[in-house]
């Protein structure tokens, strides 16, 4: 039969799901459209990085004509001992490009390099994959590894890459896998011959739909359930909607008389029948007592850097680089604005941030958070690191106060909260007709991760991109005060 072309990387879909190779070849329309080039960038950086472990190496350029590569790295493999990086091998039309290849006199070592803090399942199959295809054409395999990040790693002033990368020796367990590899890669051959373009395999929901990774075709494989459903209630664990939908458990009319958490019944009472919206007004009147003149109500942005671009940070620690800041001095006072942006090339944001943030709060009236445990966790994060800031820290924290308890703890719930109480959910059903309020009417960014990856961007871009940028990032976090701002008027308005 004609084998399929597999890479390492169509390998390891098969291995979560063989139907995602066939989405893949015959409807890659359907997937949904899931922004992951942060995601790219992040590993396509890391990898370059890793390069350089091993000293001098020589590097295979990609080309779309994988013989080229494989037809370079046959080159490069005679000029042994040396390190080739993305060495490029077939066996059977299964290819795979090597991350790091050690290529010495007594054999070859391989390195694959994730952007990951651990070792997960998948990357054992993503190893022993590579290590069957270069057993198979010969090559004598001493090791098999994997490289990864050490997030306990703190950068000082110059980054230490011998610091940065744990290496996992996996060789064992990639050698315990030959016959595993061996079988699936004809399973995934019988698959794919036995259905072709007008053959669509049966679509299985399980757990694999979403391990190790969400699956592009979640959508497109759901598409005949009921709406909403089961996977539609909000904070249910994944693990016990898949149960009940094994059960026959699916539509919101199935669930409605199940022994399931009340706040889930609540969602679904809400949806079929079309309820009123609740509100505890002695609960949230509670809340609005706590808050004292004057009020600050302030929204933090923060960006992660798998390779850490400041002194004293680790991988993937919270950098927050952005506040914006909404001011109530007292009672019947017009409102107040402030706001930070740090500078893209700045090389102590996180101090600049909190000096900038103490200024703009001196007094201690009340702080006004949504989701308190973010905020907070960031305040004491850099009083460890700057012990001057840690009394200002904590007086930040001592004061603050946390718009979501309402919305989390059901005191207050509309239908079109759909069960969540993020404010990108809670904003629209108290608010549902002002436009000053849709962050879908914003011009460049709408979300917490498009902050980010603006920000984390923004030094590569010309001073006239970064005007732009900048002004979308001010945009976006004042709204996001300002749906505080308007949420406690609400709380105002239904306890009156």
């Amino acid at each position: 039969m004609n084998r399929i072309r597999l890479s390492k990387s169509r390998y390891c879909k098969c291995v979560q799901c063989k139907k995602i190779l066939w989405l893949d070849k015959y409807k890659p329309e359907s997937a949904t459209e899931d922004n992951k080039e942060a995601i790219f960038e992040t590993g396509k950086n890391v990898g370059e990085l890793a390069k350089g472990l091993f000293g001098d190496y020589e590097d295979i350029d990609f080309d779309k004509n994988l013989s080229a590569m494989i037809e370079k790295t046959d080159e490069l493999m005679k000029n042994k001992p040396n390190i080739i990086t993305e060495a490029s091998f077939t066996f059977n039309n299964n290819f795979c490009s090597v991350d790091i290849l050690k290529n010495d006199d007594d054999g070859v070592e391989i390195y694959e390099v994730k952007s990951s803090t651990k070792v997960k399942d998948i990357y054992l199959d993503d190893v022993a994959y590579q290590y069957f295809v270069l057993s198979n054409l010969g090559l004598n395999i001493k090791k098999a590894c994997l490289i990864y990040i050490n997030n306990e790693y703190i950068r000082d002033d110059e980054l230490d890459i011998s610091q940065l990368f744990k290496i996992e020796d996996l060789t064992e367990t990639a050698r315990q896998k030959q016959a595993e590899i061996r079988e699936n890669i004809e399973r995934i051959n019988d698959f794919m011959q036995t259905h072709d373009r007008d053959n669509e395999p049966e679509t299985i929901i399980e757990k694999h739909c979403f391990d190790p990774y969400s699956c592009d075709f979640w959508d497109y494989c759901t598409r005949d359930l009921p709406k909403p459903n089961v996977f539609d209630i909000s904070g249910m664990q994944r693990r016990s909607k898949f149960k009940k939908y094994h059960e026959g458990k699916v539509s919101f009319r199935d669930l409605e008389n199940e022994r399931i958490n009340r706040k889930y019944l609540e969602q679904i009472d809400f949806e079929l029948n079309d309820r009123e919206p609740k509100i505890d007004k002695y609960a949230i009147r509670q809340l609005l007592d706590s808050i004292r003149y004057p009020i600050y109500f302030i929204d933090y942005e923060s960006c992660q850097y798998a390779i850490p671009e400041l002194p004293k940070t680790k991988p993937y620690q919270q950098i927050p680089f952005q506040y914006s800041l909404h001011i109530i001095p007292e009672k019947g006072a017009p409102i107040e604005h402030k706001e930070y942006l740090a500078e893209a090339e700045d090389k102590n944001i996180i101090r600049n941030f909190a000096e900038a943030m103490i200024e703009d709060m001196p007094e201690d009236g009340s702080v006004i958070v949504y989701n308190k445990t973010f905020e907070a966790t960031r305040n004491r994060e850099i009083g460890e690191m700057y012990p001057d800031l840690k009394g200002e820290m904590e007086r930040i924290n001592g004061n603050i106060v946390d718009l979501m308890v309402p919305f989390r703890q059901r005191n207050y719930y509309t239908k079109e909260m759909q069960g969540s109480y993020s404010i990108k959910k809670v904003l629209p059903a108290l608010y549902p007709d002002d436009p000053e309020l849709d962050y879908g009417k914003l011009s460049m960014i709408h979300k917490g991760d498009e902050a980010s990856e603006a920000f984390v961007k923004l030094k590569d871009k010309t001073p006239e991109e970064q005007k732009e940028i900048r002004n979308a990032l001010l945009e976006y976090c004042k709204l996001d005060t300002l749906a505080m701002v308007k949420i406690w008027e609400k709380f105002r308005e239904v306890t009156d």
